[in-house]
């Protein structure tokens, strides 16, 4: 049978890598899809760059939009990142027809609903396996394996760079900033980190996974986002003392009254899996209600793992351009009139666990009064430690574990707290998930 013809938008790391493994395992995914894949050209802004990536056998150009509605191009594999020209070139692609696969999770955390209508009016698929953790099959495996659960909550290390960083801290007991610097002269920092150590690039993820774990359309303006660049290193040492790890979480739940949405530094109990998985690898724990916990761990990023997925999602259009677009698996898993407008969850309404770390005088009462503020606000306490900070011994860290409670709740606790005078410097406050 005649091979399906791929278009190639950018010429960088990813794209490097799906045309080094198509080459390498081209009989094999012939065997498997039916037929051959071949990229017929790249669209790059730099050829000298592009060559070293791409090597000297395929046709370049700089025609970005010519290239993405040509004739004779099947596929388009959008590789390029950023918001725009991604966004006109995919709608613009699929107007002609063409079939889609992205690894663009900004794209479609803030314009899918729009780009999956598109595909939806047209016919086409829009295939997005290493959008979310690299070279993990998560997409395939929350839309299609785990299809026959009631999705319950989706937690996720998902960003390597953080992972990086706070295992860098955990393990050496070296601060933010130089643990940062570090992963930037290993490559797993950008010069610029914003979007990793801030958690815009876990959010947007995480707003792909709630989704299709819960048949709702992406929302990325409903997503709460905290980084991880105000962490010292003291909270990871507490962390590990009373039994926990901190990770960068990326969490979504179904809960009483809408679903959860979240991504923040997260203390995880040592014993867990996921907290155990360290330096730049990604891990996402599902919990469904007949299947129970699964985890899937690999790598997140780099040319051949996000590659693997591409080749996934090319070879699964080739399996089935030709089906009836009503047979296909739904972009979201569930089919599009069946989205359910299950309201996002403000952080105040949120339930959950706390981790407090609050720097007092060394007095006599003081943790009473502080208890006792927490109590009045309906919270009780399930693990503490008391630890001298000053050299002078004059104040103290008090480290409080909390029950669940509502946020709001700690909102009003934290801000009585934070008004004593015998509370030092602003309280640090973490969430903590059991995930179990």
């Amino acid at each position: 049978m005649k091979a399906m013809r791929i278009a190639l938008l950018g010429a960088g790391t990813v794209a490097s890598g799906v045309v080094r493994v198509l080459h390498r395992n081209q009989d094999e995914l012939c065997r498997r899809a039916g037929r051959g894949i071949e990229v017929v050209a790249v669209a790059a802004r730099n050829a000298d760059k592009a060559r070293r990536a791409v090597g000297d056998a395929l046709p370049l150009t700089e025609d970005f939009m010519g290239l993405a509605t040509r004739e004779d191009v099947d596929i388009v594999a959008e590789l390029m990142g950023g918001i725009e020209p991604a966004r006109e070139l995919v709608l613009a692609a699929i107007r002609a027809g063409k079939h889609v696969v992205t690894a663009n999770k900004a794209l479609l955390a803030l314009h899918g609903n729009e780009i999956f209508a598109a595909a939806q009016e047209h016919g086409v698929m829009v295939a997005f396996e290493a959008a979310v953790a690299g070279g993990i099959p998560i997409i395939k495996a929350v839309r299609e394996g785990l299809a026959a659960n009631r999705i319950e909550w989706v937690a996720g290390i998902i960003n390597g760079t953080t992972n990086f960083i706070l295992s860098s801290m955990r393990d050496k007991g070296v601060d933010f900033a130089t643990a940062l610097a570090e992963a930037q002269r290993l490559g797993y920092a950008e010069a610029d980190p914003t979007f990793d150590i801030d958690g815009i690039d876990a959010a947007h993820k995480i707003t792909i996974l709630c989704a299709i774990a819960f048949g709702v359309p992406v929302q990325f303006d409903r997503v709460h986002v905290q980084g991880i660049r105000d962490l010292e290193t003291a909270d990871i040492r507490y962390a590990e003392q009373l039994g926990y790890r901190i990770k960068l979480l990326g969490i979504t739940r179904r809960a009483e009254d809408g679903i959860e949405l979240r991504v923040h530094p997260t203390l995880i109990p040592s014993t867990r899996l996921v907290a155990n998985v360290e330096g730049a690898m990604n891990a996402v724990v599902v919990q469904g209600d007949a299947v129970g916990s699964t985890l899937f761990y690999g790598k997140g990023a780099g040319s051949e793992p996000t590659a693997s997925s591409v080749i996934a999602d090319l070879v699964d259009i080739t399996r089935l351009h030709t089906a009836d677009p009503e047979h296909r698996v739904p972009h979201l898993a569930f089919q599009p009139g069946a989205l359910a407008d299950t309201p996002i969850l403000s952080m105040p309404q949120v339930r959950t666990s706390y981790y407090l770390r609050i720097r007092v005088r060394d007095e006599a009462g003081v943790l009473a009064e502080i208890t006792h503020i927490l109590a009045e606000h309906g919270m009780s306490i399930d693990a503490l430690l008391q630890r001298p900070s000053g050299e002078d011994d004059q104040h103290t860290d008090v480290i409080l574990l909390t029950h669940e409670t509502v946020e709001q709740r700690m909102d009003q606790a934290l801000a009585r707290i934070q008004a004593l005078d015998t509370v030092l410097a602003p309280v640090v406050r973490l969430r903590k998930e059991e995930l179990r």
